[in-house]
């Protein structure tokens, strides 16, 4: 995947948090953990024989973006996985080594009470834990197992929030699931027979809900997290919807709506062997039109509609602090 299908999303809501807030609610940098969503490069620096570091964007003035998102990455350490016999990659970052980097870039970058340096800052904390249930369904355990993993994605992630909460941060976004029903990586891997099983849209009913009770526990976890620390602005990023919201739209072409743009064969151009990137595999001509970049991941023009959504959603809700 481009790095910059990734990287949308997030610059867009990074510009207009700064050009919106410039006067009334001052935001000179933004945080990120995260997985592919969100990763602009540190899985190629977190090769297995590096020692990474986070990957900051370039800085615009004082405004700062520092990314610590890793493709592939989990909510949860490799253990837990390993403890109930399903394969993670080498290359996992999960939220615990993210969390690390970040203490290890404060050390380094802030000179002063760590509550003073990012007084004006945004965190980011997800979307992550996508993968924690992936490497379960993809490896073949049964959904009733998978769904015993939400508690403890829940905590782990509940657990940076509180974090970076602790570290200073008074704005901090944690981020739900998608509706992974609605993609084509899960609609051509587990396809159903019954056209009940399907929705209006299309997409895959039973995993569609999966990721509601994923989301439903985050927010109770959420919830209970705002009443830990009153004076802290802890939004819900409500990427389900958002996501919902661009599916909806009359911008993109509904004929290709559930179909990866990068890709080969199936009723979804997509196919698990044959992943955007190998060889013979051609690349879109017309992204414009197609919400899934490549099956997994979204366009640059689904990205920018979901970021639409978010942001009246989330700058409303942001802390301003002028001092």
């Amino acid at each position: 995947m481009s790095t910059t299908k990734a990287l949308s999303l997030l610059v867009f809501i990074l510009f207009v948090s700064l050009v919106h807030s410039s006067d009334q609610c001052p935001i000179n940098s933004i945080y990120q953990f995260g997985d592919s969503i969100s990763d602009t490069g540190n899985l190629i620096r977190n090769g297995p024989a590096s020692s990474p570091t986070p990957k900051p964007l370039p800085q615009r003035e004082h405004n700062v973006f520092v990314n610590f998102a890793v493709s592939g990455s989990t909510a949860l350490n490799s253990s837990f996985f390993s403890e109930r016999n399903l394969h993670v990659p080498a290359t996992n970052t999960p939220l615990s080594m993210q969390l690390a980097w970040f203490k290890g870039h404060l050390r380094s970058t802030c000179h002063g009470s760590s509550s003073d340096c990012l007084k004006h800052s945004l965190f980011m904390v997800g979307e992550i834990g996508g993968n924690d249930y992936n490497y379960g369904f993809f490896q073949g355990k049964p959904m009733e197992e998978i769904r015993s993993y939400i508690p403890h994605v829940v905590g782990a992630i509940t657990a940076a929030a509180r974090e970076v909460i602790r570290a200073g941060a008074v704005n901090v976004v944690v981020p739900g699931n998608f509706p992974v029903g609605c993609f084509p990586i899960y609609l051509t891997s587990f396809p159903v027979k019954d056209t009940k099983d399907y929705d209006d849209n299309g997409c895959l009913t039973h995993l569609n809900e999966f990721a509601m009770d994923h989301n439903n526990q985050l927010q109770e976890a959420i919830a209970s997290l705002r009443k830990e620390f009153p004076d802290v602005a802890i939004v819900y990023g409500d990427y389900y919807n958002a996501f919902q919201y661009v599916l909806r739209s009359e911008r993109f072409d509904k004929s290709v709506a559930l179909k990866s743009c990068c890709g080969t064969g199936g009723a979804y151009n997509y196919d698990g062997k044959r992943p955007y990137g190998a060889v013979g595999v051609p690349v879109c001509q017309n992204p414009h039109k197609f919400i899934s970049w490549d099956g997994v991941h979204l366009t640059q023009k689904a990205y920018r509609f979901m970021s639409k959504f978010l942001n009246n959603q989330i700058l409303s809700q942001i802390k301003c602090t002028r001092a």
